[in-house]
């Protein structure tokens, strides 16, 4: 599989999850809040080096970019082979990610709370993580069929009768 469309895919599954999650923490109380996980995490590693943490506010920014980018990261591992399975490997990360936001936090020091407040939050924490390695996998699916979609138009007869070639841009 192309990279692009692997990390295309990783974005799109991580875009969604923090779409899920944000939306779902303002309207189930029992929502996991991995966002505080994420601000502990980086207000640590400021105070380990001797320094201030930000602003809750902008610790909060932090810790939404950092979930973005290290889970599309994440999520693009996905794309690594064939596209025979990468439905498979994307529900493998999930599980993964869902069951490491269950078991680290605490290994390493962090509080369990924003993945443990109940059975429910345990459930969505784990699903939300699972949710984005299929999204991931869904979006490589698509990303592909549109690329190969794409090369199948650039080559078709018709289109190559008309003189127009692929990637050659014609004035207007």
């Amino acid at each position: 599989m192309k990279p692009t469309i692997a990390l295309g895919g990783g974005l799109l599954g991580a875009c969604a999850i923090t779409l899920i999650h944000e939306s779902v923490k303002k309207i189930v109380p029992q929502a996991p809040r991995m966002d505080l996980l994420g601000m502990e995490a980086i207000g640590r590693a400021f105070t380990e080096n001797g320094k201030l943490p930000p602003s809750p506010k902008k610790l909060y920014r932090m810790a939404l970019a950092g979930d973005l980018v290290s889970n599309a990261l994440y999520y693009s591992i996905a794309g690594i082979g064939t596209m025979k399975y990468a439905w498979a490997r994307g529900a493998a990360l999930g599980v993964a990610a869902g069951l490491g936001a269950l078991l680290v936090p605490q290994r390493m020091g962090l509080l369990a709370t924003p993945s443990h407040r109940s059975k429910a939050s345990q459930s969505m924490t784990f699903g939300l993580y699972l949710a984005g390695g299929l999204i991931a996998a869904a979006a490589m699916h698509w990303l592909h069929k549109l690329n190969t979609d794409k090369d199948k138009y650039q080559h078709h007869p018709y289109h190559d009768s008309l003189g127009m070639e692929a990637g050659v841009t014609y004035p207007q």
